[in-house]
């Protein structure tokens, strides 16, 4: 009996170590994505093309009226 409450102890002891571990690592940043700002700008091209392509049929469309 003696033995099962000392891995309980353990248990909650390292469970508490983990979970320290996981609260610093988010403080310090660890979480943090750092890949999708690199990628972002090519998101941004598709907006871009669009807004060209419809100047484009404006202008195509009031140069033939």
């Amino acid at each position: 009996m003696v033995v099962l409450f000392i891995l309980i102890g353990l248990s909650l002891i390292v469970a508490l170590i983990f979970l320290f571990l996981y609260i610093w690592s988010v403080k310090d940043g660890q979480y943090d994505d750092g890949h999708t700002p690199a990628i972002r700008i090519l998101f941004d091209d598709n907006e871009i093309e669009k807004n060209t392509e419809e100047t484009n049929t404006t202008k195509i469309n009031s140069e033939t009226n």
